[in-house]
């Protein structure tokens, strides 16, 4: 009999139900759908800046490789000079150097039409000392020595110079420095703006079941074992709340470059492809975006944990 016993209540254990642990933090509440519609937006907005500064980047370097691709020389008419020789020998001269694939002088039309919103059409290029133009374009950057090319001009051609629109690609970057160091400035903000929300979260939330806490601390519960427990509930708001603000983001990016595509040939079209690149943000973009929703939930997380390690510390 004795024996039959334990086997029986060892029968009788395994025959209930098992019973289901109820976590510390409730898992469906108002705190808790509010704050996941909070991170939603944030991960939405920070979306939208990682693909704002991806487009300008992207956009800038397209317009950097095009500006150094092309360099200008320049013939100043002057008195006793045939310009025109002067203009062929200047793109013969350029058309020698390793790394051009091209070299033509503007035609007096073309520089009519370069010359017509500020001097009105029909100017008379013989009454007027307008320098003119040598279009040389580049095909190899490496292989161009711009240096040389500009010692040459300066020294065989009358009137010559040579400009390399250093001081255009020098504003480029410099510009689109600007523009990035803003969008990080601006996804810092975003991400500082939600770690406090989480922070503020997790307070109320401790304050919510503050009864239970400080049971659980009194009985012997580790700080780890609490902690774990709130992170293990704030991570679940972050990918959710992650998931739904990047998606929307992606989503919203990719119906921009569908509808910009469909759009082409509309005034306008060209210039806002010249830009901005026609609205894509690339595979950088995308790459970007899906690593700060996994930031975000591990963000959300990690200040969870340390916030409420911190309160816990000060419980006696």
């Amino acid at each position: 009999m004795s024996a039959a016993a334990p086997a029986e209540d060892d029968a009788a254990t395994r025959s209930e139900p098992s019973r289901t642990r109820t976590p510390i933090v409730p898992p469906q509440t108002i705190a808790g759908r509010a704050l996941t519609l909070v991170i939603a937006i944030m991960t939405f907005l920070a979306s939208l800046t990682i693909g704002a500064v991806t487009m300008v980047d992207a956009a800038a370097r397209a317009w950097q490789s095009d500006i150094g691709r092309e360099v200008t020389i320049e013939v100043r008419p002057l008195d006793g000079t045939d310009i025109t020789a002067e203009l062929s020998k200047a793109a013969a001269l350029a058309g020698e150097f390793p790394g051009v694939a091209s070299a033509r002088a503007l035609s007096d039309e073309e520089t009519r039409r370069l010359l017509e919103p500020w001097l009105g059409a029909g100017v008379d290029l013989a009454a007027l000392p307008v320098p003119r133009l040598v279009v040389v374009t580049v095909d190899d950057p490496a292989l161009f020595d711009v240096a040389g090319l500009s010692e040459a001009v300066r020294t065989q051609i009358q009137g010559g110079s040579l400009d390399d629109h250093a001081a255009w690609v020098d504003r480029l970057r410099a510009m689109a420095g600007s523009m990035v160091a803003v969008g990080i400035a601006v996804l810092v903000l975003v991400l500082v703006a939600m770690v406090l929300s989480v922070v503020f979260a997790t307070r109320a939330a401790m304050a919510g079941n503050r009864q239970i806490i400080e049971v659980l601390h009194f009985c012997g519960a580790e700080d780890r074992f609490i902690a774990g427990e709130f992170q293990h509930h704030f991570l679940l708001l972050g990918i959710r709340g992650g998931l739904i603000g990047g998606g929307l983001a992606l989503v919203l990016f990719i119906a921009l470059a569908i509808l910009f595509r469909e759009s082409s040939g509309l005034p306008g079209a060209a210039q806002m492809d010249t830009l901005l690149g026609g609205l894509s943000i690339g595979l950088p973009g995308f790459l970007g975006i899906v690593v700060l929703v996994g930031a975000v939930a591990v963000l959300t997380a990690a200040t969870s944990r340390l916030a409420v390690r911190r309160s816990l510390a000060t419980i006696e």
